[in-house]
Order: C-alpha cells, then sequence, then structure tokens
C-alpha cells in the first residue's frame, strides 16, 4: 500500500498557489491595460471606478 495523501496536498497547494498567482496578475494587467489606454471611455472608466473604490490615482 502506498500513501498518497502527501501527494495529492502537495498538488492542491501548488494549484491553489498558482491560480492565485494567475488570478493577480490578470487582474494587474486589466487594470494598467485599461487605466492606460488610449481611448477616454475606457480611461474614465476605470478612473470613476478608482475613485469609488477610494483607491488614490491623483
Amino acid at each position: 500500500m502506498t500513501n498518497n495523501i502527501g501527494v495529492a496536498s502537495s498538488t492542491q497547494t501548488l494549484s491553489k498557489t498558482t491560480m492565485a498567482f494567475l488570478t493577480v496578475s490578470v487582474g494587474i494587467v486589466l487594470v494598467y491595460l485599461v487605466a492606460l489606454s488610449s481611448p477616454m471611455q475606457l480611461h474614465n472608466a476605470a478612473h470613476d471606478v478608482r475613485h469609488t473604490s477610494a483607491f488614490p490615482c491623483h
């Protein structure tokens, strides 16, 4: 008999860590793409969201 509990739990932890990293990375990329975009509608929408969430923007 082999004990696979340790393998499953370390794989699950790696998966959660990877997903957390990817989620944060995609979020940062989306914020910067929208906030620094040329079209004024996208920039103004991001600007309004920053003000609504009390995030300093200027």
